[in-house]
């Protein structure tokens, strides 16, 4: 059985899918972008605070289904650019200072909305 998460305090989907499906003790975050769930339009600045915004939205998703950061277990980054690969890393490293998911890092051509990086996340509890 699958549920549907949902919550104000990420940003809305752009298109035809969930913030994140529930599927037993499986979360699927869907990529998230560092829009600003208040203003509806990315954040302002560079890859540092957007990445910082990124890990705030995870967070609230994570929040709204009873997950931590201590329950993710898989993240893939997408990144415009692999120049932006070490300062992501450095926000992404605050939240698992101990423990951390496996994960993926690519560049890609072009994302949402111009943003500089995009964070799919899955936690297990």
């Amino acid at each position: 059985m699958k549920k549907v998460i949902c919550t104000p305090k990420a940003p809305a989907a752009i298109g035809p899918y969930s913030q994140a499906i529930l599927a037993g003790n499986t979360l699927y975050i869907s990529g998230q972008v560092p829009i600003d769930p208040a203003t509806g339009k990315l954040v302002e600045g560079d890859i540092t605070a957007q990445t910082e915004q990124v890990m705030k939205n995870i967070k609230a998703i994570l929040d709204e289904a009873g997950f931590t950061f201590q329950d993710v277990v898989k993240s893939t980054c997408l990144l415009a650019t692999m120049d932006y690969f070490k300062p992501m890393n450095e926000v992404y490293a605050k939240y698992y200072p101990t423990d951390s998911p496996a994960r993926a890092a690519f560049a890609v051509q072009a994302l949402p909305m111009g943003a500089m990086v995009e964070i799919e996340t899955i936690a297990v509890k």
